[in-house]
């Protein structure tokens, strides 16, 4: 997911993730739908819980378009026909207590840290694009290794490296 601000440039996910949150917080009945070119089935779920009252993807056909903004008007939540299924599946695992994803596990801002490293960023590199202290960052990093079972900063590199190109192609 995209966001753009007045600038025109354009923020990462997860500061889409925090507009959409300051948003909604800031105007309780606006109704906001996601129109963007991210994996839905790893940011809808999270724009939902942010606030949106829908996802789609910019690949989507026109038809789909409008009946997503439909449904938003009426006081639906809109998501794939695709997506739906897998998001019925993640809460029922959830409150029965299947565990889910590593990637499911990470918080928006630990996401948006381990898509950093996929693309080869280094430690002060994330700090400076995310706007925080180097040692933010490493303590992030530690809570991602150990969410995800990670022994060492090299296999989180490894893993997140190759994520980021077979798996969510951004």
């Amino acid at each position: 997911m995209q966001a753009r601000h007045n600038s025109g440039s354009s923020l990462g996910p997860t500061s889409g993730l925090k507009l959409i949150e300051e948003l909604c917080r800031g105007n309780p009945h606006l109704l906001v739908l996601i129109l963007s070119m991210q994996d839905e089935a790893l940011y809808a779920e999270r724009c939902l819980r942010a606030g949106a009252k829908g996802y789609i993807m910019k690949q989507e056909p026109p038809d789909m378009l409008i009946l997503a903004i439909r449904k938003v008007l009426n006081g639906e939540i809109y998501i794939s026909s695709r997506m739906g299924p897998k998001l019925i599946n993640k809460l029922v695992s959830k409150s029965a207590g299947i565990s889910i994803s590593a990637i499911d596990r990470l918080s928006n801002r630990e996401l948006e840290v381990f898509q950093f490293i996929g693309q080869g960023m280094k430690t002060r590199d994330i700090a400076d694009s995310l706007n925080l202290s180097i040692k933010t960052v490493e303590t992030y990093i530690a809570h991602i290794k150990k969410k995800m079972d990670f022994k060492s900063s090299r296999e989180l590199f490894l893993y997140a490296v190759q994520w980021s190109i077979t798996d969510r192609k951004f």
